[in-house]
C-alpha cells in the first residue's frame, strides 16, 4: 500500500510522523496482506482536533472531535478481491487528532509516538473492513489484531493484559 502523509499544525516537527506511518503502515500489511497489494493508495491527514471535530459533524454526523477518523472508499469484499495487477485504488483517508492524542497518550501514560502508531493502526484497519462496533466479538479479533501488529514493532499492548 502506498501511504500519503500530511503533517500539520499543531503536530510537532520531531518525529519524523511520516515515517512513523511508514511504519505502522508496513506492520499493518504484514499481518492484513490484502493491504500489502501495491495498487492501494490512502492518505493520513496529522491535524487537529478543530478539523477532527469538523470533519466528524460533516461526514457522521457527531459534533465532537475524537482521536482518529477513517473514511473507507472500498468494500471489505472488493479489497479482497483486487488483483495484485492494474490501476491504483484508493482505500481511503485517515484524519488524525493532534491534541486528542496527546491527551490520551499522557492518560495512558504512554508516548505520543507509541498511541500514533496504534491509532494509525486502528485506522488502517478500519480502511480494511475491520469494525469494533459491530459486535462484542469484532471488538475483541480487532483489538488482539491491533495488539499483534503493535507488538512486531516493540508497542506494548494498549488495551491491557488479556488473560
Amino acid at each position: 500500500m502506498n501511504l500519503e502523509v500530511d503533517i500539520e499544525e499543531p503536530w510537532p516537527e520531531s518525529p519524523d510522523w511520516a515515517d512513523l506511518a511508514e511504519r505502522a503502515c508496513e506492520a499493518v500489511a504484514q499481518f492484513v496482506p490484502e493491504l500489502a497489494n501495491e495498487r492501494l493508495q490512502a492518505s493520513l491527514l496529522f491535524t487537529s482536533d478543530v478539523e477532527v471535530h469538523t470533519l466528524n459533524r460533516e461526514w457522521r454526523a457527531k459534533d465532537k472531535p475524537t482521536n482518529v477518523l477513517s473514511f473507507p472508499m472500498m468494500e471489505r469484499d472488493e479489497l479482497l478481491d483486487l488483483a495484485p495487477d492494474g490501476p491504483p485504488e484508493l482505500l481511503g483517508d485517515l484524519a488524525l487528532a493532534c491534541e486528542t492524542c496527546t491527551r490520551e497518550a499522557a492518560e495512558k501514560g504512554v508516548s505520543i509516538e507509541a498511541h500514533a502508531t496504534h491509532l494509525i493502526v486502528h485506522g488502517l484497519l478500519h480502511l480494511a473492513g475491520h469494525d469494533h462496533e459491530t459486535s462484542d466479538a469484532d471488538a475483541e479479533a480487532m483489538e488482539a489484531l491491533e495488539t499483534k501488529i503493535l507488538a512486531s514493532i516493540g508497542i506494548a499492548d494498549p488495551y491491557g493484559d488479556r488473560d
